[in-house]
C-alpha cells in the first residue's frame, strides 16, 4: 500500500491487501482540492465510466479517483462464488485503506448501483469527518422484484453476446465480474438483502439521482435514503433515464451533481 499520493501516477495499480487495484486519477491531487471517488456498478470498471471522470473533474474542479474492485477491469481476480455481503466487505475492508493510500483529504464518495451501496454502508459505518457528501446514482438498499427480474434476464444472454462486449472491459475478469455479481443477485438468499441499518447511520448532505425508467429500482429506494439518512437529501429524478444516469443523461447528471456541491 503507497500512503504517498504524491507517488500515484495518472493511471496504475494500487496494492489494498493482496490485490492490486485498477485505477485513473483526474485532475488535481488531495493537497490542492476536494477528491471525489468513484464506485463503480456491479458490471463497472475503471473504463465502463467512459469520459464521466474527466468531465465531472472538469466541471467540478475536484480531483476524481476512480478505481476498478478487485475481480473487475483490470484489477486482480477474486474467488468465486463471492459472499453475499460483498458490497459490506468492501465497504469495510477495501475502502478504508483505499482512502488512506490515495491521501485522501476531503471530499465525495459518489457510487453507481452496487457502488452506491457500498458507499452508503461506509458512510453509515464509519465517522469519517473527510467525507463531506454522499451522491448515489440509482442506489440499492434493498432487493426488489423488478432487479431480479432484470438481472435474470441479463442472465440469460451472457453467452449470447453479452459477455464478448463486457470482455472489453474486463478482459480475462470477465467471468469473474459477471458471475460474482449476478450469482449473488439471483441467490434464494439475496431476496433478503437488506442494508437499511447502514444508510440509518449516513449524516452528511445526500444526492440521489435515479431514472424515471430505471429497470433495476423504484422510487422506494429514494424513499429510503429520505426516511434514514439525518442529513439533507436532494433528488433527481430524470426523464428519459434508464439504471445509467451518468451515461443516460449525463449533461443532467452532472448539472445535478454541480449543483449539489455548490449548495
Amino acid at each position: 500500500m503507497r500512503a504517498d499520493a504524491a507517488a500515484l501516477s495518472p493511471e496504475g495499480l494500487i496494492t489494498i491487501g493482496d490485490a492490486e487495484l485498477h485505477y485513473r486519477w483526474i485532475g488535481p491531487g488531495p493537497e490542492d482540492a476536494p477528491t471525489i471517488v468513484l464506485l463503480h456498478e456491479g458490471l463497472g470498471a475503471v473504463t465502463t465510466w467512459r469520459d464521466f471522470p474527466d468531465r465531472l473533474a472538469e466541471a467540478t474542479g475536484h480531483g476524481v479517483f476512480v478505481y476498478s474492485r478487485q475481480g473487475y477491469g483490470k484489477s486482480s481476480p477474486c474467488a468465486l462464488p463471492r459472499p453475499l455481503d460483498y458490497m459490506t466487505r468492501e465497504a469495510v475492508e477495501v475502502v478504508p485503506p483505499l482512502l488512506d493510500a490515495i491521501g485522501f483529504r476531503r471530499g465525495v464518495l459518489l457510487g453507481h448501483s452496487d457502488g452506491g451501496s457500498i458507499a452508503s454502508v461506509y458512510c453509515g459505518r464509519f465517522d469519517d469527518t473527510r467525507v463531506e457528501k454522499l451522491i448515489l446514482l440509482a442506489p440499492h438498499f434493498f432487493n426488489e422484484d423488478c432487479c431480479v427480474t432484470s438481472i435474470a434476464e441479463i442472465n440469460r444472454i451472457y453467452g449470447d453476446g453479452l459477455r464478448e462486449k463486457l470482455k472489453r472491459h474486463h478482459g480475462d475478469n470477465v467471468d469473474c465480474a459477471f458471475r460474482g455479481w449476478a450469482d449473488s443477485w439471483l441467490h434464494p438468499d439475496f431476496l433478503n438483502w437488506n442494508i437499511e441499518a447502514d444508510l440509518a447511520g449516513v449524516s452528511v448532505p445526500t444526492l440521489v439521482v435515479q431514472g424515471k425508467d430505471d429497470e433495476y429500482g423504484t422510487l422506494a429506494q429514494i424513499e429510503a435514503v429520505r426516511r434514514h439518512v439525518s442529513a439533507p437529501v436532494t433528488v433527481a429524478h430524470l426523464d428519459d433515464c434508464g439504471h445509467s444516469p451518468f451515461r443516460d443523461r449525463s449533461n443532467a447528471t452532472l448539472d445535478a451533481i454541480f449543483s449539489f456541491l455548490q449548495s
